[in-house]
Protein backbone atom coordinates (compact mmCIF):
# COMPACT_ATOMS: atom_id res chain seq x y z
CA UNK A 1 0.00 0.00 0.00
CA UNK A 2 1.26 3.41 -0.93
CA UNK A 3 0.92 6.00 1.76
CA UNK A 4 0.30 9.62 0.87
CA UNK A 5 1.80 12.43 2.84
CA UNK A 6 -0.25 15.60 2.95
CA UNK A 7 1.71 18.79 3.40
CA UNK A 8 0.33 22.16 4.42
CA UNK A 9 0.73 24.87 1.81
CA UNK A 10 3.36 27.36 2.96
CA UNK A 11 2.00 30.81 3.67
CA UNK A 12 4.15 32.34 0.95
CA UNK A 13 2.43 30.14 -1.65
CA UNK A 14 -1.10 30.88 -0.50
CA UNK A 15 -2.80 33.59 -2.55
CA UNK A 16 -5.98 35.47 -1.89
CA UNK A 17 -8.55 36.29 -4.59
CA UNK A 18 -7.22 39.82 -4.75
CA UNK A 19 -3.69 38.44 -5.29
CA UNK A 20 -4.94 36.27 -8.15
CA UNK A 21 -6.68 39.25 -9.74
CA UNK A 22 -3.49 41.26 -9.54
CA UNK A 23 -1.51 38.42 -11.15
CA UNK A 24 -4.10 38.09 -13.92
CA UNK A 25 -3.92 41.82 -14.56
CA UNK A 26 -0.14 41.63 -14.68
CA UNK A 27 -0.09 38.82 -17.25
CA UNK A 28 -2.78 40.63 -19.26
CA UNK A 29 -0.54 43.70 -19.36
CA UNK A 30 2.40 41.53 -20.48
CA UNK A 31 0.30 40.18 -23.35
CA UNK A 32 -0.64 43.72 -24.35
CA UNK A 33 3.01 44.75 -24.34
CA UNK A 34 3.84 41.96 -26.78
CA UNK A 35 1.04 43.08 -29.10
CA UNK A 36 1.21 46.83 -28.78
CA UNK A 37 4.85 47.33 -27.85
CA UNK A 38 6.52 48.74 -24.78
CA UNK A 39 5.31 52.05 -23.40
CA UNK A 40 2.58 52.55 -25.98
CA UNK A 41 1.37 56.14 -25.68
CA UNK A 42 -2.31 55.23 -26.09
CA UNK A 43 -4.54 52.14 -25.97
CA UNK A 44 -5.65 50.54 -29.24
CA UNK A 45 -9.22 49.48 -29.90
CA UNK A 46 -9.96 46.29 -31.81
CA UNK A 47 -10.44 48.23 -35.04
CA UNK A 48 -7.29 50.26 -34.47
CA UNK A 49 -4.70 47.50 -34.33
CA UNK A 50 -1.47 48.19 -36.23
CA UNK A 51 -2.80 46.31 -39.26
CA UNK A 52 -6.21 45.26 -40.54
CA UNK A 53 -7.18 41.69 -39.69
CA UNK A 54 -6.85 39.16 -42.55
CA UNK A 55 -9.94 38.31 -44.54
CA UNK A 56 -10.66 36.08 -47.48
CA UNK A 57 -8.17 33.82 -49.21
CA UNK A 58 -4.53 34.34 -48.28
CA UNK A 59 -2.30 34.83 -51.33
CA UNK A 60 1.26 33.58 -51.50
CA UNK A 61 3.57 35.68 -49.37
CA UNK A 62 5.60 38.19 -51.34
CA UNK A 63 8.78 40.03 -50.48
CA UNK A 64 7.89 43.51 -49.18
CA UNK A 65 8.98 46.51 -51.25
CA UNK A 66 10.58 49.55 -49.68
CA UNK A 67 8.19 52.50 -49.43
CA UNK A 68 8.06 55.90 -47.78
CA UNK A 69 5.37 58.32 -46.66
CA UNK A 70 5.37 61.96 -45.61
CA UNK A 71 2.91 63.29 -43.03
CA UNK A 72 2.64 67.05 -43.40
CA UNK A 73 1.27 68.90 -40.38
CA UNK A 74 0.03 72.48 -40.67
CA UNK A 75 -0.13 74.69 -37.62
CA UNK A 76 -0.02 71.67 -35.33
CA UNK A 77 -3.75 71.18 -36.00
CA UNK A 78 -4.15 69.88 -39.56
CA UNK A 79 -2.78 67.03 -41.63
CA UNK A 80 -2.57 66.50 -45.41
CA UNK A 81 -4.45 63.43 -46.70
CA UNK A 82 -5.93 62.09 -49.91
CA UNK A 83 -8.18 59.24 -51.00
CA UNK A 84 -6.84 56.28 -52.95
CA UNK A 85 -8.66 55.60 -56.20
CA UNK A 86 -11.32 52.90 -56.21
CA UNK A 87 -9.54 50.89 -58.89
CA UNK A 88 -6.44 50.25 -56.78
CA UNK A 89 -5.77 46.69 -55.64
CA UNK A 90 -4.11 47.91 -52.44
CA UNK A 91 -6.35 49.88 -50.04
CA UNK A 92 -8.91 51.17 -52.57
CA UNK A 93 -11.04 54.13 -51.40
CA UNK A 94 -9.01 54.49 -48.20
CA UNK A 95 -7.72 57.86 -47.00
CA UNK A 96 -3.95 57.94 -46.59
CA UNK A 97 -0.90 60.20 -46.45
CA UNK A 98 1.06 60.83 -49.69
CA UNK A 99 3.62 58.10 -50.26
CA UNK A 100 4.75 55.20 -52.39
CA UNK A 101 7.58 52.90 -53.43
CA UNK A 102 11.22 53.89 -53.17
CA UNK A 103 12.84 54.16 -56.61
CA UNK A 104 16.54 53.45 -57.36
CA UNK A 105 17.06 57.11 -58.32
CA UNK A 106 15.87 58.40 -54.94
CA UNK A 107 19.19 57.62 -53.27
CA UNK A 108 20.97 59.93 -55.73
CA UNK A 109 18.51 62.82 -55.70
CA UNK A 110 19.77 66.17 -54.47
CA UNK A 111 18.91 67.65 -51.10
CA UNK A 112 19.50 71.10 -49.65
CA UNK A 113 20.47 69.50 -46.34
CA UNK A 114 20.90 65.88 -45.31
CA UNK A 115 19.13 63.96 -42.57
CA UNK A 116 20.10 64.64 -38.99
CA UNK A 117 22.61 62.01 -37.75
CA UNK A 118 20.13 60.82 -35.11
CA UNK A 119 17.41 60.31 -37.76
CA UNK A 120 19.81 58.50 -40.06
CA UNK A 121 20.84 56.18 -37.23
CA UNK A 122 17.20 55.33 -36.45
CA UNK A 123 16.50 54.51 -40.11
CA UNK A 124 19.28 51.91 -40.00
CA UNK A 125 17.61 50.03 -37.14
CA UNK A 126 15.23 47.08 -37.37
CA UNK A 127 17.37 44.55 -39.22
CA UNK A 128 18.87 44.59 -42.68
CA UNK A 129 18.42 47.94 -44.46
CA UNK A 130 19.57 47.71 -48.08
CA UNK A 131 19.24 51.37 -49.03
CA UNK A 132 20.93 54.52 -47.72
CA UNK A 133 18.59 56.27 -45.24
CA UNK A 134 18.33 59.39 -47.42
CA UNK A 135 16.61 57.31 -50.13
CA UNK A 136 13.53 56.85 -47.93
CA UNK A 137 13.25 60.54 -47.07
CA UNK A 138 13.72 61.62 -50.69
CA UNK A 139 11.17 59.06 -51.88
CA UNK A 140 8.65 60.50 -49.40
CA UNK A 141 9.18 64.05 -50.67
CA UNK A 142 9.05 62.93 -54.32
CA UNK A 143 5.79 61.04 -53.78
CA UNK A 144 4.31 64.08 -52.04
CA UNK A 145 5.07 66.15 -55.13
CA UNK A 146 3.73 63.50 -57.53
CA UNK A 147 0.53 62.68 -55.60
CA UNK A 148 -0.40 65.97 -53.95
CA UNK A 149 1.42 68.55 -56.06
CA UNK A 150 3.23 69.85 -52.97
CA UNK A 151 6.89 70.68 -53.47
CA UNK A 152 9.08 70.07 -50.42
CA UNK A 153 12.08 72.41 -50.54
CA UNK A 154 13.37 74.65 -53.31
CA UNK A 155 15.74 74.46 -56.27
CA UNK A 156 18.44 72.86 -54.13
CA UNK A 157 16.08 70.09 -53.11
CA UNK A 158 14.32 69.32 -49.83
CA UNK A 159 15.81 70.05 -46.44
CA UNK A 160 15.87 66.53 -45.02
CA UNK A 161 17.01 67.78 -41.62
CA UNK A 162 13.45 69.01 -41.03
CA UNK A 163 11.94 65.53 -41.43
CA UNK A 164 11.27 63.37 -38.38
CA UNK A 165 11.17 59.58 -38.69
CA UNK A 166 8.04 58.45 -36.81
CA UNK A 167 7.28 54.83 -37.75
CA UNK A 168 8.30 51.75 -39.73
CA UNK A 169 5.75 49.09 -40.69
CA UNK A 170 5.91 45.91 -42.76
CA UNK A 171 2.71 44.68 -44.36
CA UNK A 172 1.75 41.15 -43.17
CA UNK A 173 2.56 38.27 -45.54
CA UNK A 174 -1.06 37.48 -46.44
CA UNK A 175 -1.71 40.79 -48.24
CA UNK A 176 -1.94 41.19 -52.03
CA UNK A 177 0.71 43.93 -51.82
CA UNK A 178 3.49 44.15 -49.26
CA UNK A 179 5.57 47.16 -48.27
CA UNK A 180 8.32 47.92 -45.79
CA UNK A 181 7.26 51.51 -45.21
CA UNK A 182 8.98 54.35 -43.38
CA UNK A 183 6.78 57.20 -42.19
CA UNK A 184 8.15 60.73 -41.84
CA UNK A 185 6.49 63.87 -40.51
CA UNK A 186 7.30 67.52 -41.09
CA UNK A 187 5.99 70.97 -40.28
CA UNK A 188 4.35 72.15 -43.52
CA UNK A 189 5.19 75.78 -42.82
CA UNK A 190 8.86 74.89 -42.51
CA UNK A 191 9.22 72.76 -45.66
CA UNK A 192 6.62 74.00 -48.17
CA UNK A 193 6.69 77.22 -50.18
CA UNK A 194 3.00 76.73 -51.07
CA UNK A 195 0.65 74.57 -48.97
CA UNK A 196 -2.18 74.39 -51.51
CA UNK A 197 -2.44 70.82 -52.86
CA UNK A 198 -2.89 70.26 -56.58
CA UNK A 199 -4.34 67.14 -58.22
CA UNK A 200 -1.10 65.74 -59.60
CA UNK A 201 -2.05 62.20 -60.68
CA UNK A 202 -4.80 59.61 -60.34
CA UNK A 203 -3.14 57.75 -57.43
CA UNK A 204 -4.41 60.08 -54.71
CA UNK A 205 -7.70 61.95 -55.09
CA UNK A 206 -9.34 64.80 -53.16
CA UNK A 207 -6.11 65.80 -51.40
CA UNK A 208 -6.67 68.48 -48.79
CA UNK A 209 -5.97 69.52 -45.21
CA UNK A 210 -7.99 67.92 -42.43
CA UNK A 211 -8.25 68.82 -38.77
CA UNK A 212 -6.99 65.84 -36.75
CA UNK A 213 -10.39 64.99 -35.31
CA UNK A 214 -11.90 65.14 -38.80
CA UNK A 215 -9.11 62.97 -40.21
CA UNK A 216 -9.73 60.27 -37.62
CA UNK A 217 -13.36 60.00 -38.75
CA UNK A 218 -12.32 59.15 -42.33
CA UNK A 219 -12.20 55.62 -43.74
CA UNK A 220 -8.59 54.95 -42.74
CA UNK A 221 -6.46 51.81 -42.94
CA UNK A 222 -5.59 50.67 -39.43
CA UNK A 223 -1.90 51.46 -39.94
CA UNK A 224 -2.78 55.03 -40.98
CA UNK A 225 -4.95 55.45 -37.89
CA UNK A 226 -2.15 54.05 -35.74
CA UNK A 227 0.46 56.44 -37.18
CA UNK A 228 -1.95 59.37 -36.93
CA UNK A 229 -2.20 58.76 -33.19
CA UNK A 230 1.59 58.59 -32.97
CA UNK A 231 1.81 61.99 -34.66
CA UNK A 232 -0.75 63.51 -32.29
CA UNK A 233 1.14 62.15 -29.30
CA UNK A 234 4.37 63.71 -30.56
CA UNK A 235 2.66 67.05 -31.15
CA UNK A 236 1.34 66.86 -27.59
CA UNK A 237 4.93 66.73 -26.36
CA UNK A 238 5.46 63.00 -25.82
CA UNK A 239 9.02 61.87 -26.55
CA UNK A 240 8.42 58.67 -28.49
CA UNK A 241 10.87 56.36 -30.22
CA UNK A 242 9.62 55.28 -33.67
CA UNK A 243 7.55 52.08 -33.49
CA UNK A 244 8.48 49.17 -35.77
CA UNK A 245 5.44 47.03 -36.62
CA UNK A 246 5.74 43.67 -38.32
CA UNK A 247 4.44 40.11 -38.48
CA UNK A 248 6.31 37.89 -36.02
CA UNK A 249 5.61 34.33 -34.84
CA UNK A 250 2.14 34.24 -36.31
CA UNK A 251 1.01 37.60 -34.94
CA UNK A 252 1.66 41.31 -35.00
CA UNK A 253 4.45 42.68 -32.87
CA UNK A 254 5.81 46.10 -32.12
CA UNK A 255 9.06 47.42 -30.77
CA UNK A 256 10.39 50.94 -30.34
CA UNK A 257 13.52 51.66 -32.39
CA UNK A 258 16.46 53.19 -30.57
CA UNK A 259 19.72 54.30 -32.17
Amino acid sequence: MISRQVYATPSWLRASKSDCKRCLAYFQSCRDLVLDGPMTAFPLNDDEKPFDPPDGAKPKAMKPRDAATLILVRGGREVMMGQRARGHVFMPDKWVFPGGRVEPTDARAKAAHELRPSTEALLRQGGLVRRPPRAFALAATRETREEAGLVVGGQRGPDLSKLDFVCRAITPPHRTRRFDARFFMADAEAVLADDKPVAADDELLHTRWFAFDEAERLDLPSITRFVLKEVRARLAGEALHPPFLRWSRGGHSMERLKA
